[in-house]
């Protein structure tokens, strides 16, 4: 089973060649408790993650104008199946390219919230290269904090966003609650493979002493927060190393 990183590409052999009860042993050795953080896209605060930052948003536009959409991006496109004239509001959307592929496809208008500020650059520039100008609108801020930093919209999307936020009820109920039609996540799947991949991860960045931390919750814990918010699950897709949740309003 290859493991892929948060843009597609294999993670290092290194993280899975020990065995589970090793690796996490050792982990543990070196990383304190996690101190609850707000953080969307892997950012601490508003600006630049230390991550997930310009040249990160580069390599991102780029792989976006070589290949389009990567497999999870497309079944989120593809499960919310946007009607015409709809909006959009994308947590956590980077650089847009989901926005932009939700707006060829009808929608009329897309929010993409974010605590980064270096995808917008990026992203504008795909924008106009796509002829969208003006259709989108970035707005920063932590949502599952302030839920009035972006209106209702028709369809939600969450990328990869759910395993960089430690409290997940918080940000999927903010997500429900944005949600008047459809609501799609991609999250990490929740076997042994991938939280011990989470901890080397995890020890790592610690090492490194970044602010970035990877988180593995419950798929089932977050389908509930969602169904709680009045959404109804209708599709679910397993992927190696991602797991995708449709669901729409009651």
């Amino acid at each position: 089973m290859e493991l892929v990183s948060d843009i597609g590409e294999p993670l290092s052999p290194e993280l899975v060649l020990v065995s589970p009860p090793e690796l996490a042993a050792r982990a543990r050795a070196f990383l304190p408790p996690v101190e609850p953080r707000r953080i969307d896209r892997c950012c601490s605060h508003p600006g630049e993650s230390d991550v997930f930052n310009k040249r990160f948003a580069r390599r991102l536009a780029r792989r976006y104008r070589k290949r389009g959409l990567d497999d999870v991006a497309q079944r989120l496109v593809d499960a919310v199946a946007v009607r015409e004239g709809e909006s959009v509001l994308e947590i956590g959307g980077g650089v847009g390219e989901i926005e932009i592929e939700l707006l060829r496809s009808g929608a009329k208008r897309a929010t993409n919230v974010e605590l980064s500020a270096a995808y917008e650059g990026q992203g504008r520039t795909l924008v106009e290269e796509a002829g969208l100008e003006d259709r989108i609108e970035w707005r920063y801020g932590d949502i599952a904090a302030d839920r009035e930093l972006a209106p209702p919209a028709d369809v939600v999307v969450l990328n990869r966003v759910v395993c960089c936020y430690p409290d997940v009820q918080a940000l999927v109920g903010a997500a429900a609650e944005k949600t008047q039609r459809a609501l799609a996540l991609s999250f990490p799947r929740n076997i042994w493979l991938i939280r011990t991949a989470a901890v080397a991860i995890n020890l790592w960045f610690r090492i490194r002493r970044s602010d970035f931390r990877f988180f593995v919750h419950s798929p089932e814990s977050i389908v509930a927060t969602a169904r709680d918010g009045g959404l109804n699950l209708v599709h679910e897709h397993l992927g190696r190393f991602w797991q995708i949740a449709a669901l729409e309003r009651v």
